[in-house]
């Protein structure tokens, strides 16, 4: 009762309270509440992934996206730093190096909320995660959805791998043209000679770049069971002790890193469109947000997935020389083809791409290709069964690279421009608390990917097998 928080001096009836009391009383309510927003550099965070992937354009139908953990800016607590951390899942471990670095904002891709939370528990790692983040001022906006469906969005970002990287935008909605000034990539091959190296001195998923020497382990490097190491000998001595199988193998750890450098393909001359356009309304809201001079969203650049229809049919091993050094180099992703087809004899002449699980954006697609983060047992079968062709990353590898090169330097240069705009704004305001001055006087603006951040899975290679595989050979197109 609002009559418990008033002075017993004077004796006033449990059921009204006077009018100046009241007034005095809300009026010191709301200069508390102003006083614990989130700092004014999230804000500015928040406003510039706002208008870089507006949430209109998410898929509200399943999906939760916004500003979801919004950390008080609390004057008595040390000041975190004006950075950001981008991340695709928000684990523990990511939550302990956003702490670790100081950071005022984390932009989590996947929604840290998803369904409605009846407590916020220890308990649960990811509630635990927050309130971690919460206690030390660290806020977290999740975009998800918005961010597969703008233009040059994640959806575009995967047909960029494909078909190569278009100047801008406004190119992928007509035929690119081939440019011979790229240098044109060659096909992966295998030598007897690479079956015969040794990989247990290097990291079975890192890139090749050629600033970067291999070393060997350290000892610490022993203790990462993603580490690739020599496997154990049977004791001979000792009976009735199983051992491990004695084949040479390697565990790719399971993330990759960012895409290689050094591989820059040609721009192969196709058509892309949306497989499944935004409801007009969210384009309309959206475009009524971004406040441009002309109508940035529409049904043709603007929805769930994408479709790209090469001007030639393409051989399937160019293309996945393409995506496996988008990720990285890694080693294998999952493909699919039909029963009874010859992989270096296929060509493609249509793609589907949908970063995630891309299932029911795709289905309706008779493409040639579907290119995603993971398929069910069944949805792959129907691809193969009328003759197509799946290639499958696993879930979050079909994201992470996104952040790499797409949205690292996008949001810090949106970021810039609204930061700066902040401090002349707020700056010239009267009566400010010292720690907003503070704040307002640090122009520094820094968004970083995630070190931690990691797919769920990674693969065993067994270099060692009485199971044959089929040889990818140098057959086929360079583009």
């Amino acid at each position: 009762m609002l009559c418990e928080l008033l002075p017993r001096a004077r004796p006033i009836s449990r059921y009204c309270i006077t009018k100046s009391v009241f007034r005095s009383t809300i009026r010191n309510m709301n200069t508390s509440n102003t006083t614990y927003n989130v700092s004014p550099f999230t804000s500015a965070v928040v406003s510039s992934m706002r208008r870089l992937y507006p949430e209109y354009l998410a898929d509200k139908s399943f999906d939760n996206t916004g500003f979801l953990v919004q950390a008080p800016f609390l004057p008595t607590r040390p000041r975190n730093r004006n950075s950001v951390l981008l991340t695709v899942d928000l684990t523990r471990a990511v939550a302990d190096e956003a702490i670790e670095n100081g950071h005022s904002i984390v932009v989590a891709y996947h929604p840290i909320i998803f369904r409605g939370l009846k407590s916020i528990t220890t308990d649960d790692s990811q509630q635990l995660s927050m309130t971690l983040l919460l206690a030390h001022g660290i806020s977290v906006y999740c975009p998800h959805t918005a961010v597969d469906t703008v233009p040059d969005g994640m959806a575009d970002w995967l047909c960029d791998i494909v078909t190569g990287k278009t100047e801008t935008p406004e190119d992928h909605a007509h035929t690119a043209t081939y440019s011979s000034s790229l240098p044109s990539e060659t096909e992966v091959t295998t030598t007897d000679d690479d079956e015969n190296d040794n990989d247990d001195d290097s990291d079975a998923s890192a890139p090749s770049h050629p600033s970067t020497k291999p070393t060997s382990p350290s000892a610490a490097d022993h203790d990462d069971p993603f580490t690739s190491t020599e496997t154990p000998k049977p004791n001979k001595n000792k009976k009735l002790r199983l051992f491990r199988p004695h084949s040479h193998r390697t565990y790719s750890k399971p993330t990759y890193p960012r895409p290689t450098e050094d591989f820059q393909p040609s721009v192969l001359s196709h058509t892309r469109s949306v497989i499944t356009p935004s409801p007009r309304g969210a384009l309309d809201e959206a475009n009524r947000f971004v406040a441009s001079d002309t109508d940035i969203y529409h049904p043709d650049n603007t929805g769930a997935g994408r479709l790209i229809e090469f001007a030639e049919p393409q051989p399937l091993t160019v293309l996945i020389t393409r995506i496996a050094h988008a990720i990285g180099l890694p080693k294998g992703f999952a493909v699919a083809v039909p029963q009874g087809k010859n992989l270096e004899e296929i060509d493609i002449a249509s793609v589907a791409t949908c970063p995630g699980s891309g299932g029911s954006v795709v289905r309706g697609c008779r493409a040639d290709l579907v290119f995603t983060g993971e398929l069910s047992h069944h949805e792959a079968l129907a691809v193969t069964e009328r003759g197509g062709c799946v290639i499958s990353l696993f879930h979050t590898n079909s994201e992470r690279g996104y952040l790499w090169t797409v949205m690292r330097e996008k949001l810090e240069n949106e970021v810039r421009e609204e930061w700066a705009r902040v401090r002349s704004e707020e700056g010239a305001k009267s009566g400010l608390d010292g720690e907003i001055k503070d704040m307002l006087r640090d122009e520094s603006v820094e968004v970083v990917v995630s070190e931690r951040d990691r797919d769920p899975y990674g693969i065993v290679v067994l270099e060692e097998t009485a199971v044959e595989g089929v040889r990818i050979g140098g057959s086929g197109s360079s583009g």
